[in-house]
């Protein structure tokens, strides 16, 4: 039976560590350049924490159904070493003789110490290693996000961009998933900051950050209208709170940072976050900050407590913020 010679991509493709959404998405893509490459081709997905030698031999060789494969095998790092040696094995003849192969390997390796020694044999063996970022810092998901829209051909407003990090930032496949969304409902070639928070108007994260930042604009009135709106269509009080408490406790790291009191490592917040916040403490005191911190654990309690009025304590909370924590107007 003759064997394919695939039009394009890497024969042999090991996707190593990083944050797991884009280490799933790179090894989609491989699989996809290669079902372009030969549509005809099976696609097998093993796990290397379960296959043996023999499951590998079985999957990158000719069967009844195509003369050739796609193996997708995951979790390198858990394969045996009899597992190991065999696909190190075909790695090397790949490179030897890829007119004679059969199959297109995509190995994927979740990242960590375990199996670096399969990863080194395979490059060795002429394996391509693909490195997937971590996505750790804020940069690395901005530039993420403009991605996002790049793939779509579209174009997102950095603002927009700072708002989708701010809120999804530490959840890669929603933080995508969202980008995906904002292009298919909207039509407008850059998808601004007014459009992302409209859509994410559900979004309780979301929408407790628009309303803390109008009451830290002293803005109260549009905020309190906001959180109503919010709340009528569906978002729990509670979690408004939780978001505004989130938007105080980053405002009080930005004071401690602007006082010495800790480094801006030490605050372990997004770096451009903490540079808002700190535009927005012109007119706090400490005093200020820490009453409106006990305003909003005191309407936390009240949403917790069956006999408590959650709206009127969060319509005062805001209030409160928007004087900067003064009693007095």
């Amino acid at each position: 039976m003759a064997a394919r010679q695939t039009k394009q991509g890497p024969r042999f493709v090991l996707v190593v560590g990083g944050d797991a959404f884009l280490n799933a998405r790179q090894v989609h893509d491989c699989c996809d350049q290669a079902r372009k490459s030969d549509p005809d081709a099976e696609v097998i997905e093993l796990d290397a924490g379960e296959a043996s030698q023999y499951d590998f031999d079985e999957a990158v060789s000719p069967s009844l159904l195509s003369s050739s494969s796609i193996v997708v095998i995951s979790h390198i790092q858990n394969a045996d070493d009899e597992l190991v040696e065999t696909m190190t094995a075909y790695c090397k003849s790949m490179a030897k003789d890829p007119a004679n192969a059969c199959a297109t390997v995509i190995a994927q390796h979740d990242g960590g110490p375990k199996g670096r020694k399969t990863i080194e044999r395979l490059v060795k063996a002429g394996a391509e290693k693909k490195d997937i970022p971590d996505l750790k810092r804020a940069d690395a998901k901005l530039n993420f996000v403009i991605q996002c829209f790049e793939r779509e051909h579209r174009r997102v407003d950095p603002a927009a961009a700072q708002q989708l990090v701010a809120v999804l930032g530490e959840r890669t496949g929603e933080l995508a998933a969202m980008c995906s969304q904002l292009c298919f409902d909207f039509d407008d070639e850059t998808i601004g900051l007014d459009l992302v928070n409209r859509y994410l108007t559900g979004n309780p994260e979301v929408t407790g950050y628009a309303v803390g930042d109008e009451a830290l604009a002293g803005h109260d009135a549009k905020a309190i209208i906001d959180m109503r709106a919010a709340v009528a269509q569906g978002t729990e009080p509670i979690a408004l709170v939780g978001s505004l408490a989130m938007k105080l406790r980053t405002l009080a790291k930005a004071s401690a940072v602007r006082s010495g009191e800790i480094s801006q490592a030490e605050a372990k917040s997004n770096p451009w976050v903490l540079k808002i916040a700190m535009r927005q403490l012109s007119g706090w005191t400490s005093e200020g900050l820490s009453r409106c911190i006990q305003t909003l654990a005191w309407a936390d309690e009240q949403n917790k407590t069956s006999g408590g009025d959650a709206m009127y304590a969060l319509e005062r909370s805001i209030e409160l913020i928007s004087r900067k924590g003064r009693m007095n107007v």
